[in-house]
């Protein structure tokens, strides 16, 4: 599981290790939030409605879900527990509450902690990607400040200075 504050680089890094490993399964995450340009549905996440996602937790379809910045995220659970019958290396990239259930219901699960260089990259990482609005932004940096200090519940921890550098290191603790 790969997990970190919003801003980090984690879908970059995750898109980078894929193209290059496309082999590492990703879970696709189901979410209440809207597209943003260029996502797609069963592509990037599960664009859900609130009533739909209500029915994946009653049902117990989510190995874990989450609540972050207003929407929610959760994992498909089927999907990830066949791909790891099946003996594939699975990606999961989730957020702090999500690592934080899955370490409860799967002990042996690898945690993975996605740290930027410094705080003032995150910010400025953040603020550049131009696609929320300012109190979602610092919503976002908020709760990074709780992220980051769950550091020490990780197995390992890898600092997002070069994407390349990264998706190597994480491809050598998946396989």
């Amino acid at each position: 599981m790969l997990s970190g504050p919003s801003g980090v680089g984690k879908s970059t890094v995750v898109a980078h290790l894929r193209k290059a490993h496309p082999e590492v399964w990703l879970s696709v995450s189901a979410t209440t939030r809207e597209p943003r340009p260029g996502e797609r549905h069963g592509v990037q996440y599960y664009f859900v409605d609130d009533k739909e996602f209500d029915k994946l937790v009653a049902n117990d379809e989510l190995l874990e879900w989450a609540e972050f910045a207003g929407n929610r995220y959760g994992t498909p659970r089927r999907a990830v527990m066949e791909r790891l019958e099946a003996g594939e290396p699975v990606l999961l990239e989730i957020d702090l509450q999500g690592a934080r259930q899955v370490r409860e219901s799967m002990p042996d699960a690898r945690l993975v902690f996605l740290a930027p260089p410094s705080w003032d990259e995150l910010v400025r990482r953040l603020t550049g990607r131009g696609t929320e609005a300012p109190e979602v932004i610092e919503r976002r940096l908020l709760a990074a400040r709780t992220e980051l200090a769950a550091e020490p519940e990780f197995d390992v921890t890898l600092v997002n200075t070069s994407v390349e550098a990264v998706s190597a290191e994480l491809l050598a603790l998946l396989c």
